[in-house]
């Protein structure tokens, strides 16, 4: 069974946003449907023919990692943007998060920073289904860094192709359009 790209079309138009940089960034989310799907296939040739302890079957499955979160992880960013609508303390992602952090100015500075270091990835709030606990974690590469068992929550793409069309090296104006464009109610419905 094969992925399909999703179409996430309703975001032209995103104050912050290009239309040039999402329908790039789209086109590299495609790709990464596209090649998930080709590893996969070509994964299940090899093991079919007697090739599973081959180097190029390691290869590959180490690849799959990429190409797969790579193909995720875009999906939950583009599901959490297009919100109007600030989060909500009252909701129970607001809650928690006040819970935890102590205010949700003190946990936005702590995300925003997170997205702001140095270096290509992600900036990801996590939460950890074996205590509730909520976790900013930096994921420096698609198939590496992420927390087992953790559920995604809030994901922003902090590699270049996110923002540097609009942005330039300007990483912090455009964290500010993100933080503007986040559709918490999205994101509120991944909690557990």
């Amino acid at each position: 069974m094969n992925y399909t790209p999703k179409d996430y079309a309703r975001l032209i138009g995103l104050p912050g946003f290009s239309e040039a940089l999402l329908k790039n960034h789209f086109t590299l989310y495609q790709g990464y449907v596209t090649n998930t799907n080709k590893v996969l296939d070509i994964l299940g040739l090899m093991a079919r023919d007697g090739k599973a302890g081959t180097p190029e079957f390691a290869e590959l499955k180490r690849r799959l990692g990429w190409e797969f979160n790579g193909m995720r992880l875009h999906e939950l960013y583009f599901e959490n943007l297009g919100g109007k609508a600030p989060l909500d303390r009252a909701g129970k992602l607001g809650r928690r998060i006040v819970e935890q952090y102590g205010d949700l100015e003190s946990w936005e500075k702590e995300f925003r920073a997170t997205g702001a270091m140095r270096g290509i990835g992600w900036a990801v709030l996590y939460e950890d289904p074996a205590n509730g606990r909520l976790v900013n974690f930096w994921i420096n590469e698609h198939d590496v860094s992420h927390p087992a068992g953790c559920a995604p929550l809030l994901v922003m793409d902090v590699f270049e192709h996110a923002f540097m069309l609009d942005y330039g090296l300007k990483r912090a104006d455009y964290i500010e359009a993100f933080f503007k464009a986040v559709d918490w109610a999205a994101v509120d419905a991944r909690l557990r």
